[in-house]
């Protein structure tokens, strides 16, 4: 199946559409592998610390992107939390068709003005922009826990940006390892009502089921998912380890995750159907 852009499978989707993190090639096999099993279409996102652990993005990128034209469902690859212009440019040459711009730490002029213009760049590529004006907690210390997008701001923000898509702060927290967040769903809805591009919630690794089902009833539509998974992926790695001592072929325990992935993408992407 050819590649399709994540503005094609927002799109078309009736309720939330998973975005799961890629760290190595077992992640890519095992998120189409889940999504396949679910019919369900998927995003793959390569993060900009994603690339700084393989030292660079073409690698990751090229395998990502083969798995993903190889899949049996609408797959889209996604490059997530750039804050380097010079990464999205690279992304842009490579083929992936999305971007996450994150200047979220700047100064808002500052935030706005440089977002507009790879929002620019973008657009004259195809490419569909996702960027982020309230800060979502946890992410490498810099965002506060506590932090909330402003409905009316975050109208301003798309209008002066031109971006496809926000990420807003509603509760949630990055690297999360527990699943107890509590998201603000009466502001999901009101910042649904209000801005006129697909709302984003990143941090949903700790947040529960029951809570991703509401908030994509009120009205998000694309799920980041990251550290759930690489929690998966690394429980599976220590049980195998535990129950074989003497196992050196790598390929035994990395097959365990990436089974074990491929499962909860399935479910999780159940979860999303709301």
């Amino acid at each position: 199946m050819p590649l399709v852009g994540i503005g094609d499978i927002v799109r078309d989707a009736q309720a939330g559409v998973g975005a799961f993190n890629v760290v190595q090639l077992e992640h890519a096999e095992a998120i189409v592998a889940g999504a396949e099993a679910a019919g369900a279409p998927v995003v793959l996102q390569i993060s900009e610390n994603c690339v700084r652990f393989h030292g660079a993005l073409a690698p990751v990128a090229a395998a990502t992107l083969a798995v993903a034209r190889a899949a049996a469902v609408p797959v889209a690859v996604h490059l997530d939390h750039a804050t380097d212009r010079a990464l999205v440019e690279e992304a842009v040459e490579l083929g992936i068709g999305s971007v996450m711009f994150d200047a979220s730490a700047l100064p808002d002029e500052e935030n706005v003005a440089l977002t507009a213009e790879v929002a620019a760049l973008c657009h004259a590529r195809g490419l569909w922009v996702e960027a982020e004006l309230g800060e979502v907690g946890g992410k490498d210390g810099v965002h506060a826990p506590g932090a909330r997008t402003r409905p009316h701001e975050a109208v301003d923000y798309v209008a002066r940006t031109g971006v496809d898509a926000l990420a807003v702060a509603v509760g949630s927290s990055h690297a999360m390892t527990t699943r107890d967040a509590v998201l603000d769903l009466e502001l999901i809805a009101a910042l649904r009502a209000a801005v006129p591009v697909p709302l984003v919630l990143h941090g949903s690794s700790g947040v529960p089921d029951e809570t991703l089902r509401a908030a994509v009833r009120r009205g998000m539509k694309k799920i980041n998912i990251a550290t759930h998974l690489n929690k998966t992926f690394t429980g599976a790695v220590r049980d195998y380890l535990a129950a074989d001592g003497k196992v050196v072929d790598s390929r035994k325990y990395l097959g365990a995750a990436r089974t074990a992935v491929a499962t909860e993408v399935t479910r999780l992407l159940g979860v999303l159907g709301a």
